[in-house]
């Protein structure tokens, strides 16, 4: 695989000597976090500023993941990446690349993501230990934003597979709001219908504890493209609650 870098930062990474793998290896920054360790290797995030502009520079070594297509192992970046390809062609709002690339040193497997930052975006997760605060008007555009992106995704045949609060990121314009996606690695094909859909869904709901009934019904509303109290909305409502309380008894 040839290195990608994008278009519109091409220019950027070139006035900063950035625009090569081995330049964004080498470049010292602190780590975001401590570094992920395990399947033979390590992985680590950092954040990058540059002209005013955030980006999350994420590199890798030996750190793989292994599928029945892939039974030797492949960074688990390379499958990040692939799925953040896959959900800009699918039209699914979701976090944009700026390079990717790996190779082989000396035997260690060595690989690259590097994204922009969503700093003028706010992760779901914070927006609803802000609910009580929020007013009417906000939490339904929250909702709808949800069900929009929900919607999006699994039209284009996609399941996210974490569809958690933290994965999820929403800003508002216009008086309502827009959501995309993070933690794209599970990503795949929707095999199952109704089923996998609502496999992806139910844990969402079930981390926003602060949603009722009347709330995932607006959520669902706008999923399905129905009126709140329509039967297809009773339907899915049903399904999803059956599935989280299955999920509580295990």
């Amino acid at each position: 695989m040839s290195d990608f870098i994008a278009a519109a930062e091409r220019g950027l990474l070139e006035r900063h000597g950035l625009a090569d793998f081995e330049s964004l290896w080498d470049v010292q920054m602190n780590a975001v976090d401590e570094p992920n360790t395990g399947r033979g290797g390590w992985s680590s995030v950092f954040r990058l500023e540059l002209e005013g502009s955030g980006f999350y520079l994420k590199r890798q070594s030996n750190y793989l993941t292994r599928t029945l297509h892939r039974p030797f192992g492949e960074p688990s970046f390379s499958r990040e990446f692939r799925n953040i390809s896959r959900y800009l062609t699918l039209g699914i709002p979701a976090l944009q690349a700026v390079y990717y690339g790996e190779r082989n040193v000396d035997g260690d497997l060595r690989a690259i993501l590097m994204t922009r930052a969503l700093d003028s975006w706010t992760d779901l997760d914070s927006l609803l230990q802000q609910w009580p605060t929020l007013t009417a008007h906000q939490r339904l555009a929250i909702l709808q934003a949800c069900g929009q992106l929900a919607r999006t995704l699994h039209a284009a045949g996609q399941v996210h597979g974490c569809f958690y609060p933290k994965h999820i990121f929403l800003r508002s314009r216009s008086g309502a709001y827009v959501a995309q996606l993070i933690g794209l690695e599970k990503t795949r094909p929707a095999l199952f219908g109704w089923r996998d859909r609502v496999k992806d869904l139910e844990p969402l709901l079930r981390r926003a504890p602060q949603w009722g009934e009347a709330e995932v019904r607006e959520l669902l509303a706008t999923y399905t493209q129905a009126s709140v109290d329509s039967g297809l909305v009773d339907s899915w409502w049903r399904r999803l609650d059956k599935r989280s309380q299955h999920k509580e008894v295990r």
